[in-house]
Formats: C-alpha cells, structure tokens, sequence
C-alpha cells in the first residue's frame, strides 16, 4: 500500500487532470454553439446572400467555338471571333485551318478541294481584312 502522501498527490493530480477535461470539453462545447448560431443553411439563404456566396469562372467567357466543316475550332477574344464569323466561309476555314489547327498549304487545299495557290492568295487577302476590322473596331496591336 503507498502511503498517505502519495496517495494524496495522485488523487489531487487526477483531480486536475479531470477538472481540465471538463473546463475543456465545456469550451469546446461553447465553441460549437457559438459556430452553429452563425451558420445559416443554404435553403435559409436568400438570393442576394446565395449570390455573394458564388464564384464566376472567367477564364473561358471570350472563348467562342466556331464549327468548321465538323471540326470544332476554338477562338479567344470576341473581337476577333466577330470579325471571323462574318468573313465567308472559304476565306475562314483557310484561316481556321492554318493558324488554329496549324495544317500546311498542302493540306489545307486537299481539305478544302481548291488549288494551292488559291490557299496562299486567300489566307494574304484574308488576313489584309482581318486586320483592317480590327483596327476600325479600335484594337490596339501589342509593342513587339
């Protein structure tokens, strides 16, 4: 048997120890009802609130998909996507199919079923448009 001192110091030490416990399970308790009193379900939410709470993804709102013969070709910028959906057809899907689908003179004209120099003539003569939309339309051409 431990004497009487022991004795006392281990109860007076398990004593803290639950007292701490308690002290802490109590503020933690406190803690969850002071989160669960701020906290609002997302059916309590009205709309103005639901809305502050959303996140818009910007990243793909200038992107436009333009359909070339089944392919799907997509464009960035919707300056640039008007003035390509108003060229005509032929002299787009050259332009289409050159610099966003990075196909060759060669192939472009087995594609399109049209001569070779007709591709290099419509792709100069195209890009000559292009470029003066753009710059009636007030783009700015970045420094080189």
């Amino acid at each position: 048997m431990k004497d009487s001192y022991e004795q006392r110091i281990q109860n007076q030490f398990g004593a803290f120890c639950v007292k701490v416990l308690k002290n802490e399970s109590g503020y933690i308790q406190r803690e969850y009802t002071r989160l669960r009193d701020q906290e609002k379900s997302l059916g309590e939410l009205t709309a103005f609130e639901l809305e502050q709470t959303a996140v818009w993804d910007k990243h793909f709102l200038d992107e436009h998909v333009l359909d070339m013969q089944g392919l799907p070709v997509v464009v960035t910028g919707n300056l640039l996507a008007d003035a390509l959906t108003q060229l005509p057809e032929g002299k787009r899907d050259v332009i289409l199919l050159s610099y966003f689908l990075g196909m060759t003179d060669r192939e472009i004209s087995d594609k399109l079923n049209i001569v070779h120099q007709t591709v290099s003539k419509r792709r100069l003569t195209t890009l000559k448009e292009l470029r003066e939309y753009l710059m009636k339309e007030g783009f700015e051409w970045p420094d080189k």
